[in-house]
């Protein structure tokens, strides 16, 4: 791996291009994983990225062996290891030589799959600024030290990986915050023409009402402004949806909130809430969002009860009702449940989807955010 100092400019000028070029995170850090390998004579090769409360992620691999790539590279994907645990004690500053990788120890104990003579891993730490978010390590097959001018050549690549990481999150938040924008301005719209429309509708309808005295009539009359009731409560409810109140007063009052304006009684039975991701907060709230309306529109009942708690190995939101129930083999492709895009999103964000129900027994939804301890690892 020995360069001279024109083969360093060349190695990271390279890595710059291609950094430089990509907008979607994990293609892109694939791409500067293998482009790196090729241009130093490494083996293998993977990016953790680390959240504040230590949860962490497998961004991007290259070559893995046998031994950590075995079953969707479970090894990689859960547990602690000595790198991380530095990184969390702080005791990671600079590019550093591990002295063997407790993965690749793990895979060996467990007699299975090549380990392809890797033992040994260079790990230095992903930042921007003052802040560090993640590690980026190396390996080769009978590799045992890195030198420090090899280390050197890692923590200029690792900077570039780190502001370019960055880069692409400060996109995507903006794409985000764009959407959002638009989804406002989408409801201001309905709200200021057709849900004012629907309400002249039903306001119009009353007063004509009074205007006759033809009984055919006022029924036909009443008809339309209860159509036009049951309309504007939907058309308040997707203003709500493409606009919610903010999260930030807790996911089960956000919950209780979207019921009453849907005329449910919601009942939190518990709601100690564990730290879990915002994309895993968000996911449980449109969940919950339509667990309601299926109440709402087939239980029969105005009563729900919400459950949202941690327990020793996994985070549960829990939505119960006493009504109607309904046969959920017979139902399994009514697509008006929606039962498929819960399950979905729950999927999603490595949750497990499920749910009971039977005629004249109620319904039982739960979603359940598997956790591991202090470390929550995100697949």
């Amino acid at each position: 791996m020995s360069k001279t100092s024109v083969e360093k400019l060349k190695t990271l000028k390279a890595i710059a291009e291609t950094l430089n070029q990509g907008h979607d995170l994990k293609e892109t850090l694939d791409e500067v994983l293998r482009e790196l390998l090729s241009l130093t004579g490494l083996q293998s090769g993977w990016i953790f990225l680390i959240e504040p409360d230590e949860s962490y992620t497998l961004a991007a691999s290259a070559y893995l062996p046998p031994a950590l790539s075995q079953r969707e590279n479970v090894l990689m994907c859960s547990g602690d290891c000595y790198c991380l645990i530095k990184f969390s004690n702080g005791g990671l500053t600079n590019a550093a030589n591990i002295m063997n990788c407790k993965r690749i120890e793990l895979a060996k104990q467990a007699n299975s799959y090549d380990t392809e003579g890797i033992t040994h891993h260079a790990t230095v730490p992903l930042e921007d600024g003052d802040r560090r978010f993640g590690l980026l390590n190396v390996a080769a097959g009978g590799k045992t030290f890195f030198n420090e001018e090899e280390l050197h050549l890692l923590e200029a690549v690792a900077f570039q990986i780190g502001t370019a990481i960055q880069r692409m999150k400060l996109a995507e938040y903006e794409q985000q915050n764009a959407l959002l924008v638009e989804r406002s301005r989408l409801a201001q719209e309905l709200h200021d023409s057709v849900n004012q429309m629907l309400f002249s509708v039903s306001l119009t309808a009353k007063a004509a009402k009074t205007l006759t005295d033809d009984e055919r009539l006022r029924q036909m009359i009443s008809f339309i402004q209860e159509l036009s009731q049951d309309a504007l409560a939907e058309m308040r409810a997707l203003i709500w949806q493409l606009r919610p109140e903010s999260l930030t007063k807790g996911l089960c009052e956000s919950i209780k909130s979207y019921a009453a304006l849907i005329g449910l009684q919601a009942v939190c039975e518990r709601a100690d809430v564990p730290p879990i991701t915002d994309e895993q907060e968000h996911a449980l709230w449109r969940i919950a969002q339509e667990a309601l309306n299926n109440c709402k529109k087939h239980a029969g009942t105005g009563r729900v009860s919400i459950s949202v708690a941690e327990e020793p190995e996994y985070a549960e939101l829990k939505i119960a009702d006493q009504g109607a129930g309904f046969s959920v083999e017979a139902h399994a492709g009514l697509p008006s449940l929606g039962i498929g895009g819960m399950k979905a999103r729950a999927e999603a964000c490595g949750a497990r989807f499920t749910l009971l129900s039977e005629l004249g027994s109620g319904t039982i939804i739960s979603v359940k955010l598997p956790l591991d301890g202090k470390r929550r690892t995100k697949r």
